[in-house]
């Protein structure tokens, strides 16, 4: 194994970049994390921001309040308006590509209002090129805005059945607090979590406060919460092994789950 630079260059100019020994010698160093102190909060756009001011102010002022405590990185979902693009991409046979760049303008949309939003407090929304700068926003006011849809566009990976982008707006807020090495991952939706069917239709859902992945995909869960490609994210995962869903529809629960308290539902790698 590798123990310097010039042995994983070596190895690097040598063999292909799938060779075990030079993803061997690739993980040798030990992990770095760009914002150990951050949390990624991801505010559901169907469940939530679509929702208008009754939802989203209060959960604003929750937000204010606890920047003072929690370096936080405000990821938006796209929602309804996003479905009804989707819809009339899909009845067009356009590719997900397409419907990845449409997705993400709705995305942003909502990530420019809550940047309105917040403004008067010194909280701004930043493109997906402005993320370089999210340090310089934590610094100073402790909290900074992005759209949660990943920027692959064209170049999103197509769906195994029909053309809805697989990697939508919970992968992409999941995306930023690994590849960040964030602390927590809280994804702020309208139900208390995870429920062994869905609670808006099924009477006898039971809720469900703590699984693993694979558990999940034991039950046939895989994509009742959160996108399906989202868990396989998590268990490939370094820094994010696990990810919290609450209700931010009940006042509260954000504060106590970014304090670490065991709010809504656990989702574990393992």
């Amino acid at each position: 194994m590798a123990n310097t630079t010039a042995e994983l260059e070596a190895l690097l100019m040598q063999r292909s970049l799938t060779d075990p020994a030079l993803v061997a010698a690739s993980e040798a160093a030990p992990d770095f994390r760009i914002l150990p102190d951050a949390t990624v909060i991801k505010i559901g756009g169907q469940s939530v921001i679509d929702r208008g001011r009754a939802a989203v102010y209060p959960l604003i002022e929750e937000i204010v309040a606890a920047r003072n405590a929690h370096k936080l990185l405000i990821g938006t979902g796209a929602g309804t308006r996003a479905r009804h693009l989707y819809s009339i991409a899909a009845g067009l046979r356009l590719p997900a590509g397409v419907l990845s760049q449409l997705g993400a303008s709705v995305a942003d949309q909502n990530a420019a209002m809550l940047g309105q939003l917040l403004a008067k407090h010194g909280i701004s929304a930043v493109s997906s090129a402005g993320l370089s700068s999210v340090p310089l926003f934590l610094a100073e006011v402790n909290a900074v805005i992005f759209s949660g849809m990943p920027p692959y566009s064209l170049w999103m990976r197509p769906a195994a059945e029909g053309v809805i982008p697989p990697y939508r707006t919970d992968a992409g807020c999941f995306l930023v607090a690994e590849q960040f090495g964030c602390k927590a991952m809280v994804y702020v939706k309208d139900e208390n979590g995870l429920y062994t069917a869905n609670p808006k239709t099924a009477k006898n859902a039971t809720f469900i406060p703590k699984i693993s992945v694979a558990e999940m995909k034991a039950k046939g869960l895989q994509d009742s919460i959160l996108e399906f490609p989202v868990l396989d994210l998590l268990t490939s995962a370094r820094h994010v092994r696990e990810v919290q869903i609450v209700n931010g529809l009940v006042p509260g629960n954000l504060t106590r789950a970014l304090a670490g308290e065991h709010v809504g539902t656990i989702i574990t790698a393992s």
